[in-house]
């Protein structure tokens, strides 16, 4: 008879799951905003900031472009890194609840020296 798994780890995988949807969805509206702001300047609008008067008499400076990549690339490799990191403390968590649903009374060592069989 297997042990059911207790509702706090329960509660931290849903969290972790909740965590790397919002963190993946975030990542998507990133890599989304220059496609968007391009949307934008084609239907007449300002391009979410960097041409405030229209395409038609747009005078930005050769460093908007590079700056909006810049911050860009910073954020995505920061939600990327974040990620990783939830990805690696759900597959831990998953480890554990595995480990205590085989054999829930195993403590410490007895866990590691234990062989599959």
């Amino acid at each position: 008879m297997q042990p059911e798994v207790g509702p706090s780890l329960l509660g931290v995988v849903t969290a972790i799951r909740i965590v790397i949807g919002v963190v993946i969805a975030a990542i998507v509206v990133i890599a989304l905003v220059p496609l968007i702001a391009l949307v934008d300047l084609a239907g007449g609008g300002d391009g979410l900031g960097l041409c405030p008067d229209g395409v038609g008499s747009c005078r930005t400076s050769y460093f908007d472009g590079p700056e909006l990549l810049a911050v860009l690339t910073v954020l995505l490799f920061l939600l990327l890194m974040i990620l990783r990191a939830a990805l690696h403390v759900r597959r831990m968590v998953e480890v554990r609840q595995a480990e205590e649903a085989s054999d829930p009374y195993a403590a410490g060592r007895e866990r590691f020296q234990r062989r599959p069989s």
